[in-house]
């Protein structure tokens, strides 16, 4: 190979990981302009975590082209990282606030987590999965101390040790909302989620849940569909 060719090539080398980011970059401002503002995101606040954040930090290394899709990204185990549009509105159903105590349960890899504390929230984020929570160790290395705690435990118990919280993420499908979770809300406090069709036909629907006067409500939101989260199913009966 002739001197020319080798400049060329160690050019090429030195530009490609350059060009690998900057079509990330590319890939997550075209996600905010083109999924979130056209499908009724507006909270400024938001928009703009979510078009700093890298979403592809937050899944495994094979699956980063997938990040910026307008669908979730399948995970092992039966997760998915929820697709933009979704977990966007999700969050602005919480209408984050600076200095909020939020809970996300089944926060998989971190990235919602992440979106949050970007917002101004200080975010305790539960999680059951080794592998999932290995990335977002990783990814939620470089946000300031402290503005997310990861705790190992099974998310259907909610963390009462930290509550009340201000705001409450169910991250993924659920049947209902245990009641155990919607008490650990604050006064005033606010949950998202996605609750399963009670009937077949039926679609699954984001709902913002609501304790106020010490009790609890729930209001649907919009239609979606995501995957189930494992740890809020009801054990399989006995078939005979």
């Amino acid at each position: 190979m002739d001197k020319a060719a080798m400049m060329d090539l160690d050019r090429a080398a030195a530009t490609a990981p350059m060009d690998a980011a900057d079509g990330m970059a590319a890939a997550r401002r075209f996600m905010v302009d083109g999924q979130l503002r056209p499908n009724k995101v507006t909270d400024p606040a938001l928009l703009a975590a979510m078009g700093r954040l890298p979403r592809e930090a937050f899944l495994p290394p094979q699956l980063a082209p997938l990040a910026y899709a307008d669908e979730d990204v399948r995970l092992a185990n039966g997760r998915a990282l929820i697709e933009p549009m979704v977990i966007a509105r999700l969050l602005q159903l919480l209408r984050v606030r600076e200095g909020d105590r939020m809970l996300v349960l089944g926060a998989g890899t971190g990235y919602a987590a992440a979106v949050a504390a970007d917002c101004g929230a200080r975010v305790v984020a539960v999680e059951s999965d080794a592998a999932l929570l290995g990335i977002a160790r990783r990814a939620l290395a470089g946000l300031p101390a402290g503005a997310v705690t990861l705790v190992e435990a099974d998310p259907a118990q909610g963390h009462a040790a930290g509550a009340p919280y201000d705001a409450i993420l169910i991250e993924g499908e659920v049947p209902a909302v245990p009641d155990s979770i919607a008490a650990q809300l604050a006064e005033g406090g606010r949950l998202a989620t996605v609750l399963a069709a009670a009937e077949r036909g039926l679609s699954s629907r984001a709902v913002w849940g609501l304790r106020q006067g010490g009790s609890f409500s729930v209001t649907d939101a919009f239609d979606c569909a995501t995957l189930p989260l494992p740890q809020f199913q009801p054990a399989p009966g006995f078939v005979f």
